[in-house]
């Protein structure tokens, strides 16, 4: 690779990580009106998240996944979360789900955050979940996860990568 090219690699990799940073900044600022009473607030959130979701797609298409050693990871951690709340293009969440499972293969990618977005996609297409992530209710004060396949081996999956035992990440849901 010639200097010049590896000049233009690079800047397009500090744009890409401008972009997906300022990605997550406004999907952060505006997460709130995703269970607003206010219709009009929960489409504000729904368009922001299938812009965002089709930059992704983009972006997926045109450097693959942007892993931490690509853009840094505050944009790595970005991209994850666009992917995580592109819940009504389930074909983003898909090639997502390809791409970092390759990353995560090449150690270029938390396997913790693709067991999430795994999770948010089966839950998606109405599978059960394999980590137990996706938290669906909370009925009598706990929080209930969505359906989860072999929930006798749940705390053994999570612990394969890198995710606390159920019982304490529910915790957090728990009304207080």
């Amino acid at each position: 690779m010639t200097a010049a090219e590896r000049d233009r690699t690079e800047t397009q990799a500090n744009a890409l990580s401008v972009e997906l940073t300022a990605m997550m900044a406004e999907d952060n600022t505006a997460a709130r009106l995703a269970h607003s009473p206010d219709l009009a607030e929960q489409a504000v959130w729904r368009r922001l998240t299938a812009r965002h979701g089709d930059r992704l797609s983009e972006i997926m298409a045109e450097h693959g996944w942007p892993t931490e050693r690509t853009v840094g990871a505050d944009a790595a951690r970005a991209a994850w979360l666009v992917a995580q709340h592109a819940d009504r293009q389930l074909e983003v969440q898909r090639r997502a789900v390809q791409l970092m499972a390759e990353a995560v293969a090449d150690g270029a990618a938390s396997a913790r955050d693709l067991a999430f977005l795994q999770d948010r996609l089966a839950v998606n297409e109405g599978r059960p979940q394999r980590y137990g992530t996706q938290i669906g209710a909370v009925a009598d004060g706990r929080p209930v996860p969505w359906p989860c396949e072999d929930p006798e081996r749940l705390d053994e999956r999570r612990a394969q990568v890198g995710i606390e035992p159920f019982d304490q990440y529910t915790a957090r849901f728990a009304p207080r």
